[in-house]
């Protein structure tokens, strides 16, 4: 699967990557490369984290909510 990263220079040197599918992956690195190559480990990581919680969760039930 692909994802969506946005690839920002820090200020304080090196680069900021995020995942615009998943909120929760946000890496860094020293190089562009070494960015990229760290938010696919997020990404992985994240997805693990939410496949468990699925599991433990286990029924998923969805409810209407009435705005106001």
């Amino acid at each position: 699967m692909q994802y969506t990263i946005v690839l920002e220079a820090a200020e304080e040197g090196g680069y900021t990557a995020r995942c615009l599918e998943l909120p929760a992956a946000i890496s860094e690195g020293d190089t562009k490369e070494e960015a990229l190559e760290n938010i696919k480990e997020a990404i992985e990581l994240v997805l693990e984290v939410t496949e468990e919680l699925a599991r433990v969760l286990g029924e998923i039930a969805k409810v209407d909510v009435a705005s106001a």
